[in-house]
């Protein structure tokens, strides 16, 4: 897989980021098993609870044409600092992850970490604990 690809991605979606209020801005891409790349952006709101993750508008244009399941996903957002995600949008990937998912942590075009679901989220609550 190429990561620097996905990175590169969420970097030029991080460019469409509506961040008026923190100016925090976010980008994420989405790589499916079909190959297919979802990119998004961070999207603020001024009641801030109606605000959007980069990573969990990526992830919803992807099931919104399709596609459940998550190859890999890139995630930028402070420049030359890698960015995880927060609580609710690990959940969301967990939602759509596979054990071998990959979150990318990128710092920029070239620098970036790798890292699987249980890394960022250990012990995580998924549908598979629905059918205990």
């Amino acid at each position: 897989m190429e990561y620097e690809k996905l990175v590169s991605q969420a970097l030029q979606a991080r460019k469409n980021a509506y961040a008026p209020y923190s100016n925090f801005k976010v980008g994420a891409a989405v790589l499916t098993n079909d190959g297919k790349i979802f990119t998004g952006c961070n999207i603020e709101n001024a009641s801030y609870g109606a605000t959007n993750c980069a990573e969990r508008t990526a992830i919803f244009k992807a099931v919104s044409e399709g596609y459940t399941t998550i190859k890999a996903i890139a995630i930028v957002g402070v420049q030359n600092d890698y960015t995880y995600p927060c609580g609710i949008c690990r959940q969301v990937i967990a939602e759509f992850a596979t054990d071998d998912t990959k979150i990318i942590l990128g710092k920029n075009d070239t620098e970036y970490l790798v890292k699987t679901l249980d890394e960022i989220l250990p012990g995580a609550f998924t549908k598979k604990d629905l059918g205990k």
